[in-house]
């Protein structure tokens, strides 16, 4: 157990000035370092957690520090990481002006301002594959109150998803908050919309400023688990009061964002943070908003890569080049079963949201691309379908019952997304820079 007190040194590097808050799996503290300067440390409580999870909550928080190196103005940046006592921590900085209820509270800060910084954080997450999940006013940090920053970006969104799989009802209290911000799908995934895509933290944005805007939630009360039903229903149903914009100064300028973000259809939301921007009142001039691309190889010359950004094998790297050889020019793609054999099978162990026969990427020899294409085309023999060969049946020796197994054209249940533009079996050619959504999991094409 690791209970730091103010003045303790962790890990003989970090004096301990104050706790700044506690989650269920993490404490916070305010802390100097040796160069004086302060920081914030996130300690994780693995002694609270059964041992059987720790490893996957690892995984989850190297994947927030790792978030934090993104080059970006507007996601706390991570400093340095390490261990105390067998439990892992990270330090980040330190943003003084609190999150954003806090500082709502003491003052009043320019909306268009805090909302377009809030923005281009999502932005800078979008283009490196990755989704927040867990946008909330908690999650918003305030150097000063005219400069805002997105913070936890790792467990809060893993974790959230994990709960909403098992039911509302019986929450504890302390996630009631989180559940206001979240859309339908996310709450209720269901076959064809579970794909975790950047319009869901387009929707938390809209609930984010509906509430800075009056003060209160935009689908109803949630004080307590019977208010969960209703409210729920209210956002499924796109159910709430635009009148009472109108009831505070400047706020219905901001009704076209509103209604673009809190469209209860994914895809009929608005679909990206641009999208967005454009809409935000009185919103700072884009030199000041400066966009940050990503960093990566994008000479295909020598052929190309598929990287986990999000999902269970964060970091994993696919060599397209690895499956073209003896003439193949199919890969599949699905999720990993012994049943369905696919080249890149996506481990997928705390969803099921990726298909077994999920999408196809082809590549076109004349041109030397790959198109990608969703559903697979297979033969419904169990044999051939256990092979990821996609001409398993002409060397198979085997004896096929008469008729024949037919093949046929698989679509996936949740859809194959490519900047979270839904394809189809016709396909797209894929080029660098490209996030393939399957499911939970983001792939960023790049070269090899």
């Amino acid at each position: 157990m690791c209970d730091f007190k103010p003045g303790d040194t962790i890990d003989h590097r970090w004096k301990v000035e104050t706790v700044i808050g506690e989650g269920t799996f993490g404490r916070v503290f305010k802390v100097s370092g040796k160069d004086g300067k302060i920081y914030a440390l996130k300690l994780l409580k693995l002694w609270e957690i059964p041992a059987d999870e720790r490893p996957n909550l690892l995984k989850r928080f190297d994947r927030e520090y790792e978030t934090g190196l993104i080059k970006s103005l507007y996601l706390v940046r991570s400093i340095s990481k390490g261990t105390v006592k067998g439990n892992a921590y990270f330090v980040m900085e330190y943003c003084a002006g609190g999150d954003l209820l806090q500082a709502t509270s003491r003052t009043s800060i320019n909306l268009s301002i805090i909302g377009s910084h809030v923005l281009m954080g999502l932005r800078d997450l979008h283009l490196n594959g990755k989704v927040h999940r867990d946008l909330k006013p908690g999650n918003v940090l305030l150097r000063t109150d005219t400069e805002a920053v997105l913070t936890d970006f790792g467990i809060s969104g893993d974790q959230n998803n994990r709960m909403t799989q098992r039911g509302l009802m019986g929450i504890p209290k302390e996630r009631f908050g989180t559940i206001a911000y979240m859309p339908p799908e996310q709450i209720n995934p269901k076959c064809g919309n579970a794909t975790v895509l950047p319009t869901t933290d387009i929707y938390s944005f809209g609930v984010l400023m509906y509430q800075l805007l009056t003060g209160i939630l935009p689908f109803g009360p949630l004080d307590s688990e019977a208010d969960v039903p209703r409210y729920v229903y209210n956002g499924k149903m796109g159910k709430w009061d635009r009148e009472l914009l109108s009831k505070y100064p400047g706020a219905d300028a901001w009704l076209p964002l509103l209604e673009g973000c809190l469209d209860p259809d994914f895809k009929t939301r608005l679909q990206t943070v641009d999208d967005v921007l454009t809409l935000v009142p009185g919103r700072p001039a884009d030199k000041g908003l400066p966009k940050h691309n990503p960093i990566f190889n994008r000479d295909t010359s020598r052929g190309m890569i598929l990287r986990v950004m999000q999902g269970e094998e964060y970091g994993r790297v696919y060599n397209l080049n690895d499956y073209i050889k003896d003439g193949n020019s199919i890969v599949y793609v699905g999720r990993e079963s012994v049943q369905v054999g696919n080249h890149i099978p996506l481990v997928e162990r705390e969803s099921c949201y990726v298909s077994r026969r999920h999408c196809t990427l082809e590549h076109d020899a004349q041109s030397r691309r790959w198109i990608i294409r969703d559903g697979q085309w297979r033969s419904e023999c169990g044999l051939a379908m256990c092979h990821g060969d996609a001409h398993f049946c002409k060397k198979c020796t085997a004896r096929c019952p008469d008729p024949r197994p037919p093949f046929k054209w698989n679509f996936s249940l949740n859809g194959t997304f490519v900047n979270s533009i839904e394809i189809d079996a016709g396909g797209v050619f894929i080029n660098p820079g490209d996030i393939i959504s399957i499911g939970e999991v983001k792939l960023r094409v790049e070269g090899a």
